[in-house]
């Protein structure tokens, strides 16, 4: 067991908290970083680091895996401690600053309170199947983290949102065959996926199974052989398939951060769109969980709010310091020629 003392304690170690380390750091506080997870990426790494994003700014493309190594090496610039696979169990406050403690006994003592911890410790909604668990892991899977495994195979993707939409379209070159099933009509994608969806099974490189839902799995040895479906009327049908993937959304939970006095706002940390502070004083949230009125859950919303964040904890430690705030591209980046 540790005791250290920081600048900022920030909770979760998915992009936000990366680039929040980055923020901080250029304005000479050190950072403590958290996270349930054993590696950092959030949902980026642990359920899709081979899925492309396409709205980072000056990315036209960028793999998840990749948008996290890039932050992780903007921010060893200022040599962050990760403390992984050691959630946040307890927050005391004493003297103005913040005791964090870990599920391992270590302790932080820190100045603020980022918390970016995207929708939480979080897991697969599963369908209602129930032999479902004995294909998990060989044939089902609730996250792609690796487009290969499914080279020449018979895919089957459940799902109407952005994820099953992004996945069909991603895998389409590299499987056999791609069928999406759906309980209704309508998907509830990005209109552009829904067109691109759309032109792949005009093209007969997509089929599309609505309105259906999975009934059964059929198989051996944890091998999917074929797929049940039915629609609301009963009628039924089968078929072929040797990988499902399931993207019902997550399972989530704010765990012990639902417990420290913060005003929640249907599972998320309300807060001031100025400073990202939520009610509680030195405690910020950034990212997924923080809401407040017309917010837009992007990634980039998340990176803007690190950096609101961030000056307002300076503030914040240095009340008595006035910030001359200057651009990356005047004051460099510790370690980066002149």
């Amino acid at each position: 067991m540790t005791h250290t003392k920081t600048d900022v304690a920030i909770i979760g170690a998915g992009p936000v908290g990366l680039f929040a380390v980055f923020e901080c750091g250029m304005l000479g506080l050190k950072s403590h970083v958290f996270d349930a997870l054993e590696e950092i990426g959030g949902q980026c790494t642990a359920l899709y680091p081979e899925k492309p994003i396409y709205d980072i700014p000056g990315l036209p493309e960028i793999a998840a895996g990749g948008l996290i190594e890039n932050l992780e090496k903007q921010a060893a610039a200022f040599n962050p401690v990760y403390h992984l696979g050691s959630p946040v169990e307890g927050l005391q406050e004493k003297d103005g600053r913040f005791i964090l403690k870990t599920a391992r006994g270590n302790t932080v003592d820190a100045g603020a309170v980022i918390i970016a911890a995207g929708a939480g410790a979080f897991g697969p909604n599963r369908p209602p199947i129930e032999n479902i668990k004995d294909f998990e892991g060989t044939s089902v899977f609730y996250a792609c983290r690796n487009k290969s495994q499914f080279k020449d195979c018979d895919v089957a993707i459940a799902g109407g949102g952005d994820s099953a939409l992004d996945w069909a379209i991603a895998l389409q070159p590299i499987a056999k065959s791609i069928t999406i099933i759906h309980r209704r009509d309508k998907f509830r994608g990005a209109p552009d996926s829904v067109s691109k969806l759309q032109d792949l099974r005009e093209k007969g490189l997509v089929k599309i199974e609505t309105p259906y839902q999975l009934k059964d799995i059929r198989g051996s040895e944890g091998r999917i052989d074929h797929i049940d479906l039915a629609d609301m009327d009963g009628n039924q049908k089968q078929i072929k398939a040797d990988a499902l993937l399931c993207f019902f959304g997550l399972s989530t939970s704010l765990g012990a951060i639902s417990h420290w006095e913060l005003e929640l706002s249907k599972k998320e940390l309300a807060v001031n769109p100025e400073t990202c502070q939520t009610n509680r004083d030195g405690v910020y949230a950034i990212g997924d969980v923080a809401t407040y009125p017309k917010k837009l859950k992007l990634i980039l919303t998340g990176f803007a709010e690190a950096a609101q964040a961030a000056h307002d904890i300076y503030h914040r430690l240095n009340p008595d310091t006035p910030l001359h705030f200057e651009y990356s591209t005047t004051k460099g980046v510790p370690g980066s020629p002149a």
